[in-house]
């Protein structure tokens, strides 16, 4: 029987203590169920999961968008600080707008530097690639390399990989 996903972000995040940046990101495409496997993890650890969308769209709301771009990183920062360890993020949509100019993968690395971050991430992880959206789209991100434990919808997780 296939270990369930929430057991693996579980072991995810233990293995994630005694690395640089303390990420662990759940990676499906859009409706593959992260949201709820998310709820049951952040659950488990008697927290909550913080859309990141509804967060930081009102934080960013009355600023201009120069403004935007450079409060983003402080603002996501204080939204992170007031959450319990493990801090769980969904919805993180609102990262990847071109108009707020920022590098979504080095945010999270940013605010899992000092604690255990686990983080929705829409899109693929391939052939140790990480993908965010399709080539040609103005949000395509892709990274070959990804400081972060991967743990992938289909039941893949780099965590895995790390005992054999």
């Amino acid at each position: 029987m296939a270990e369930p996903i929430q057991d693996k972000i579980k072991r995810s995040i233990q293995a994630a203590e005694g690395l640089y940046h303390r990420l662990v990101l759940l990676v499906g495409e859009t409706g593959s169920g992260k949201t709820g496997v998310l709820r049951d993890v952040a659950e488990d650890f008697d927290t909550s999961v913080i859309n990141i969308n509804l967060a930081l769209s009102s934080e960013l709301l009355e600023l201009t968008a120069k403004q935007r771009s450079l409060h983003l990183p402080r603002i996501l920062g204080q939204i992170v600080n007031k959450a319990q360890s493990p801090v769980v993020l969904d919805n993180l949509e609102i990262l990847f707008d071109t108009d707020l100019q920022q590098d979504p993968l080095r945010l999270l690395q940013g605010i899992s530097r000092n604690r255990a971050v686990v983080a929705s991430w829409n899109g693929i992880f391939a052939g140790a690639r990480l993908l965010y959206a399709e080539a040609g789209h103005p949000e395509y991100r892709s990274y070959d390399s990804v400081d972060a434990l991967i743990v992938s919808m289909d039941g893949t997780a780099s965590v895995d990989s790390a005992k054999k």
